[in-house]
């Protein structure tokens, strides 16, 4: 069974810590070939000048010859098979041992490249070692030039020690490069990096407890900023799910008191539904609003967990008068008339709105309903203060647009915020802001808008724009 990795390894530092060792060590072999380049040259040239101080010595005894036991010893000193002298033109053979008929290849070196340099070298570390080479170079700066010829192999034994040399070096500075940047990179990230995903496991398995949520560090860097930003969203994330849980348990509870008060409903429905038959003029004339009152009643407690299980159901469009609805609207609300407050109905007769009727009233119902709940709070003990809520209409094209106005204190900024959310979006304390979220449900079911406008003066100005349904070809032609 293979020993699994340690986790160093297996993470982004060693990854780190391995691709530094290859990069400083791809470095060293760029530094490398020009190094061995010299090498060559300066060990070339070391040979050279030995030889030809052996040179000069054996051209000042001339004519005198000397033994053969010194030339092989001058030849093992300088390490060439023959020492040549050109001088004056001439060229003389001073000493010599075993001259090889042919010379592989020569070099000059008072006149070499870079590049040649270069390219003689890798060939005699690569296939060099075996050949016969000549080498010569003037001696000093006169024009006598000194020439030796001798065999590769010694040159390419230097030239490996010598990169066995540095390939040692290179290694340790790769290493000792790579340690270094390993140390200060995983304390200035990884260990960071490490924090933070240790903080997200943690607040993943537990995101409702306080204690796992982030506590960020100063600093300007990335990172930093990284971990203030996860910070702020683990708050976040937590209070929404906070709101989550308490809409649930929210949830429950009005099913259980929607279950007890559909029964009451019904109940009160049945006893309504005797006062026709009561002969009373002021009851026959309350009877029917009454009843309507109830049935809506029973209608909102059988849909009331629609919001949260579902979408609202889908309008039953047709064309009706708007003035009906609004006079209606206005005999629901019942405003008192020693509250001071002033409803003013300007929808004319001849407005008619296709739209599902329940649901229309429901939203301009929701919506003047806070109107009054803010006008009741507001300017009572202000004399002269103005508290009126206008509902107005008109039809453009085939448009009809409602405007609900109201000279109250205006919606607070955190409520234009959250202007259509549940539960964030009440302009008043202790409310909920369903009515505003579902109202806006109510009228994108229809292919409409509902927006608050910017008003001079105070109060708040709702607009709701409702399009009439497209007739398709076939159903105008039927009707036609």
């Amino acid at each position: 069974m293979i020993a699994a990795s340690p986790r160093w390894v297996q993470g982004l530092s060693g990854k780190l810590l391995w691709l530094t060792i290859a990069f400083v060590m791809l470095a060293e072999v760029l530094i490398f070939v020009p190094s061995v380049a010299n090498m060559r040259l300066r060990w070339l040239q070391d040979r050279l000048n030995t030889a030809a101080a052996a040179a000069v010595v054996i051209d000042g005894l001339q004519p005198l010859e000397l033994p053969r036991t010194v030339q092989d010893d001058t030849l093992i000193a300088t390490g060439t098979k023959a020492i040549v002298l050109r001088k004056d033109g001439t060229s003389r053979l001073l000493v010599v041992d075993d001259m090889p008929p042919e010379v592989d290849a020569k070099y000059d070196l008072a006149d070499v490249t870079s590049l040649q340099s270069i390219g003689d070298a890798l060939y005699t570390l690569a296939l060099g070692g075996d050949r016969i080479v000549r080498v010569y170079g003037p001696i000093g700066d006169n024009d006598t030039i000194v020439e030796m010829v001798m065999q590769e192999k010694s040159l390419r034994s230097a030239m490996i020690a010598y990169a066995r040399s540095v390939f040692k070096v290179s290694l340790l500075i790769s290493v000792f490069t790579a340690l270094l940047m390993y140390l200060a990179i995983n304390r200035m990230m990884i260990r960071p990096v490490r924090r933070l995903t240790s903080s997200m496991q943690a607040f993943a398995e537990q995101p409702e407890d306080p204690a796992r949520i982030l506590q960020p560090t100063r600093g300007s860097d990335e990172i930093a900023i990284a971990a203030r930003h996860l910070s702020m969203m683990q708050q976040q994330l937590q209070k929404t799910l906070k709101q989550q849980k308490n809409l649930a348990d929210l949830g429950l509870a009005v099913s259980k008191i929607n279950h007890d008060m559909r029964n009451i409903l019904a109940s009160a429905q049945l006893m309504s539904d005797r006062l026709v038959d009561v002969e009373d003029p002021m009851v026959k004339s309350f009877a029917p609003k009454l009843l309507r009152t109830i049935d809506r009643a029973v209608g909102y407690t059988t849909e009331v967990l629609a919001y949260g299980q579902a979408s609202e159901a889908e309008p039953r469009r047709r064309r009706f008068c708007l003035a009906e609805l609004s006079q209606e609207v206005r005999d629901i609300l019942a405003i008192d008339a020693d509250s001071g407050i002033e409803f003013i109905d300007l929808v004319g007769t001849d407005i008619e709105v296709d739209a599902d009727s329940e649901q229309l009233f429901r939203v301009i119902h929701n919506i003047c309903r806070n109107a009054v709940q803010a006008l009741s709070t507001y300017g009572g003990d202000v004399p002269g203060a103005v508290r009126r809520i206008t509902l107005s209409a008109q039809r453009v094209g085939s448009v009809v647009a409602i405007a609900i106005d109201d000279t109250g204190p205006g919606m607070a900024r955190k409520a234009r915020e959250n202007l259509f959310a549940a539960f964030r979006g009440s302009a008043r304390s202790g409310g909920t802001g369903l009515g505003l979220a579902i109202a806006r449900e109510l009228v994108l079911a229809h292919g409409g808008t509902i927006a608050l406008v910017e008003k001079p003066g105070p109060g708040t100005l709702f607009r709701i724009e409702i399009p009439d349904r497209p007739v398709s070809l076939d159903d105008w032609r039927a009707r036609a």
